[in-house]
């Protein structure tokens, strides 16, 4: 057993500062308890490095031609041009196996990279040892800058003037209080920024506004990631003609997110014939769990082996439809096979002891690297009890990452 791994089974400090946090996102605890865990997570720097090599394979083989020619074949037409932005907060979420990381899911619209910076900030000191494997200070101005590079890879030299945090019904969205962070962030450094519904949005000859404004970028948090809804009707023809810069959006989803890409990405005869490095290849199969698109030719090989599996929804997020195999019942099994699934193996989630009025009890965890165009920008755990990952779990929630 690592010192991390040791730690997390047998150190039971508590770390949050509340009373900092609330001095940055006020009543939250009030409305949302279980959103942070005043527990952090160990890792160890081994760990650490192999995330990191992950998540550089994986984005090495994003942008190889052919690997883009064939994700984007299989998908819709709104996602088949590359207007130059790279995708703000993806998000790599691993499970740290007996193996080492492996990566679970890929995520475009991650949500909580903000929310869990003003975490990190708020965390007393545990040991000598145990340091943020990112350098925190700064990267609240780092979080800006990447919407200015994502405007101008785009938009070139015109001026970004005015940023429109896009959801549906964003004051009821459980992290909404990130959307706000957002807001005040941008109108800080000079932006004019809202949080606003799509249907609030107004498509003129020039492009989109909200009210009197004319939006020049969204920052998409919808879950509709190719704007499939009537209400992005006007939405995406303006993204579409470039008449605004959405980030992320379609291309991003399609060629990192989509959840059909990690049978390519956990392939060695797809990886071969896509002419992808040894190096790079021995990292993705080593570093993914198998994953398999469910079809009518493996349905029953997979049933039969279905306790081995995790079953996930094409176009899910949230892990809503998501199904561990052992737990699925022929009902649901009829139900999935109506849809679009994969079948990832099951890699089971590490443990995290967390002490709650005086009883010790036993959490699962994942790591979230939110990136950008591959660079990670920050590590977070959710901590967690259950199926799937949540935020009802008392002791639980999103926690700072120390690494060892």
């Amino acid at each position: 057993m690592t010192i991390a791994r040791s730690l997390n089974h047998n150190c039971l400090c508590q770390t949050l500062d509340r009373r900092l946090l609330l001095d940055h996102l006020e009543d939250l605890s009030l409305e949302r308890p279980n959103l942070f865990s005043n527990t952090a997570l160990f890792i160890s720097s081994n760990e650490l490095e192999e995330m990191n090599s992950i998540v550089e394979a994986i984005e090495s083989v994003a942008r190889n031609k052919s690997f883009i020619q064939k994700v984007l074949s299989k998908s819709y037409q709104v996602a088949s041009k590359d207007f130059g932005p790279r995708g703000v907060f993806m998000g790599y979420d691993f499970h740290l196996s007996e193996e080492g990381p492996k990566l679970i899911e890929i995520n475009t619209n991650a949500g909580g990279a903000f929310l869990n910076l003003v975490l990190a900030q708020a965390q007393l000191k545990c040991c000598e040892d145990a340091k943020s494997p990112v350098e925190l200070e700064g990267l609240e101005d780092k979080f800006f800058e990447i919407f200015k590079q994502e405007w101008k890879s785009q938009k070139q030299e015109k001026k970004l003037e005015v940023i429109a945090i896009m959801d549906e019904r964003p004051s009821e969205q459980y992290l909404y209080p990130e959307f706000k962070l957002f807001a005040e962030l941008f109108k800080r450094k000079g932006i004019d920024a809202f949080i606003v519904d799509p249907t609030l949005i107004e498509s003129k000859e020039d492009g989109l506004w909200y009210q009197s404004k004319k939006i020049d970028l969204i920052y998409n948090r919808t879950t509709d990631f190719y704007f499939e809804s009537d209400i992005y009707a006007d939405i995406k023809s303006a993204y579409e003609s470039e008449l605004v810069v959405i980030t992320p959006n379609p291309h991003h989803h399609a060629v990192l997110a989509n959840k059909e890409n990690l049978e390519l990405l956990t392939s060695r005869e797809e990886l071969n014939t896509l002419g992808v490095d040894n190096s790079i290849l021995e990292v993705l199969l080593n570093g993914i769990p198998r994953t398999l698109k469910l079809t009518s030719n493996n349905q029953s090989e997979l049933w039969s082996k279905r306790k081995s599996f995790f079953f996930k929804p094409t176009r899910g997020y949230g892990s809503k439809a998501a199904y561990r195999g052992d737990k699925i019942t022929h009902r649901v099994w009829e139900e999935v096979l109506k849809s679009s699934y994969v079948a990832q193996e099951i890699i089971t989630p590490g443990i995290r002891m967390v002490e709650n009025e005086g009883k010790q009890i036993e959490l699962k965890h994942d790591i979230r690297a939110y990136t950008y165009n591959g660079e990670i920008l920050l590590f977070a755990s959710r901590l967690y009890m259950g199926q799937t990952t949540n935020f009802r779990t008392i002791g639980g929630g999103f926690a700072p990452v120390f690494v060892i």
